[in-house]
Order: C-alpha cells, then structure tokens, then sequence
C-alpha cells in the first residue's frame, strides 16, 4: 500500500500487522520517491527485503528478524506434527534469516533471543510456543522504541542549542521502528528548540544519507543540509560542525565499531579538527565476545553498486574491478563516547563495556531471565 509521494513521517519503520501474520515494512529501496509500506509472510520475502536493504539499519534489521523467526514459526505450526519436528525446522528457518547479512549483530542478537524464547517453552505444545515467539517479538519492537527514546536523551546532555552536528549514513527513525540511533538526540533537540544544523553525508555508495537521512529530516523540520561524502573537511575546517554523531552495526568488546563505509574515516577527519565523535548504539549492537574489530566478518556487496546502481547507463568500464565493502571499522582511539540507553561510555572501552556487561547481566538476573 503505497503512502504517496513525500508523506509525513509519523510511522514507524518496522511492525507486525494487526491480524499477527505479516511483516509491515517500509521499502527503504523505493525512498525518497515514495513511501510505500509492504507486508511480508514468506521466508524468502523476508530474508530478501534485509539482504536488498528495503528494512535496513541495525535495530530494524533485528526487529524484522524477530519478527520473520514469529512467522516462520507460525507457519511450520500449522503443518509440523510433532514438537521436535516444529524446533528442527524453526533452527533451519533461524539460520536462513541469519544468513542474509552478516555483519549487524543485532541481526543474530534477535533471532538468537528469540529461539531461546521458544526453547524456554518446549514442553507445553507448540501452539504455547508459536504465542510466546509472538510476545517476545512485540516485546523486542517495543524496548527498540524505549531504547531509543532513551539514547536521545543522553546524547542530548553533549550538545549545546545551535550547534552543527555532521551525520553518515542513516542512523535515523528509518533504521529502527521510531527516533533512531544517532538522530534521536537531533529529534529530541528539535522538540525542544534546540534548532541544530544538521549536515547530512550522502553515504556512498548506496546514498543512505542523500535518500533517507536527508528525507527524515528535512520531512521533520530539521534544518538539513546535504554534502557529498568528500566534503566532510570542507564543512569542518569552515568550522560549521560541532559535533559528529553516527550509528553503528556492531561494537565490538575494545570500542572498535563497524558502521557504513565511510564512518572511519569521517572519524579521523574529527580526530584532525579536534571534533568529538560519537557513536549512537543500543547494548544489543554490542557484541562482547569480539574482542577487537578486527574480528568483525565485513559484508563485500556487488560491484554494481558502484558502477551502474544510480546511473541511466554504466560509468565506469564493465571489465574493471570493483571493491564494494559495505562496512569499514572505527579505531576505538578516535571515538570520544558511545552513546548507549544505559549512558554515555567514555574511554578506556574495555573497561567502560565491561562494567556495563556487569549491569545488564545484573539487569538480567534481577528479571529472572537466562543468561
């Protein structure tokens, strides 16, 4: 159902349809042209809409999975006899939607909590277990808009009204169900009369940032100002930014994060005008047993991409060689703070994440949850 050209953006990005058997989804692919929402029940629909990047972004990327795993669950239910038969084929249908990108831990975080949600109920009959997935999918939507409601409050507290904040890629309401990563403290700062600058990179070479954070914001209100990639020295050294905020796909246990292409060096650009940088993540973003981004799997997407995605005929030989690396990884060094919904972490990383494992495991246990 399509929402017609340029339509406000009051929606949320990702969501179970009213009768709990579709995916809702808005096909990031077709934007800024239009806003179309879909609905998604087939497993292969849905492992093809996140690896084509019609739902993208981290936190949305792992709702749509818990979501998918709901109704793959729903589906192997009304043809799966007998219970070892029904967690056989959901295992295959949770490593079927795992594969479909790599990189974003909370991809795997989602289909993995998940899975342990519906083990925790074996025993007491499939239908027990297909509702409790459902429950735990709306409970994993609903901490998504919590936790970024609560990232943009603490991003909030480092920046000052009228100040230029620089942005890559899409971090914004569109890569998680509502507020965004990154973008949340400019929402909330917008509500608030903060009147922020915004400078948005276009983000080659899909244009996350030119076709989504451009569109989100300038549909909000938000004074938003769009620059090629290689103008990010340029808008710095005029000294127009303040600040720097970007999302990340995966923290690893050091601080290192992967983020879209571009990210570090966006960071080192910071580093050299004495601009603070951060990072927007979620704790599920976090992925503690990697221990440096070294250790990151870096999701290689085709070629095509760069040499004829966004061109009416190709520009570039169709012979030549192409690296099309959909994420690169920020040192730890350059990053002045990870914005999470439990604060904002400062260096040394390893022992800022640590304490805060400690918490959410304590967290945990205080909740009667496994760990």
């Amino acid at each position: 159902m399509a929402d017609g050209r340029n339509g406000n953006n009051n929606f949320d990005t990702v969501a179970l349809s009213e009768d709990g058997r579709s995916l809702v989804i808005i096909d990031q692919t077709l934007l800024p042209g239009e806003l179309k929402r879909i609905e998604l029940s087939d497993q292969r629909d849905i492992r093809e809409a996140i690896y084509k990047l019609k739902v993208r972004g981290a936190p949305a990327i792992g709702v749509a999975a818990a979501i998918g795993l709901y109704l793959a669950a729903l589906e192997i239910s009304e043809s799966a006899e007998q219970e070892d038969e029904f967690f056989r084929r959901l295992g295959e249908a949770k490593r079927y939607l795992q594969e479909s990108r790599p990189t974003a831990v909370n991809l795997k975080w989602a289909l993995d909590r998940m899975y342990a949600r519906a083990s925790a109920e074996k025993g007491t009959g499939v239908p027990a277990v297909v509702s409790a997935m459902r429950r735990e999918a709306e409970t994993i939507r609903n901490e998504d808009v919590e936790v970024c409601r609560r990232i943009g409050e603490n991003g909030l507290t480092l920046l000052k009204k009228g100040q230029g904040i620089l942005t890559h890629c899409n971090a914004g309401r569109l890569a998680c169900v509502r507020y965004g990563t990154a973008t949340a403290p400019i929402y909330l700062g917008q509500e608030r009369g903060y009147a922020f600058r915004v400078f948005a990179d276009e983000t080659r070479p899909l244009l996350q940032g030119a076709r989504l954070t451009s569109y989100e914001l300038s549909e909000a209100g938000v004074d938003v100002t769009l620059i090629c990639d290689n103008m990010a020295s340029s808008v710095m050294s005029r000294g127009w930014i303040d600040a720097v905020i970007t999302g990340c796909d995966r923290v690893a246990a050091n601080g290192d994060t992967a983020n879209k292409i571009g990210t570090s060096g966006v960071a080192i650009l910071a580093d050299h005008y004495g601009i603070p940088f951060y990072i927007a993540a979620p704790s599920s973003t976090i992925d503690f047993e990697t221990a440096t981004g070294r250790g990151i799997v870096i999701e290689e997407r085709s070629g095509d991409e760069i040499k004829k995605m966004w061109y009416k005929e190709p520009m570039a030989p169709e012979a030549v060689k192409t690296y099309n690396p959909a994420f690169d990884v920020t040192d730890a060094s350059l990053i002045s703070g990870i914005i999470t919904e439990y604060g904002v972490l400062r260096p040394p990383y390893d022992v800022s994440l640590r304490k805060l494992r400690e918490k959410i495991e304590a967290e945990k246990k205080r909740k009667g949850e496994n760990l």
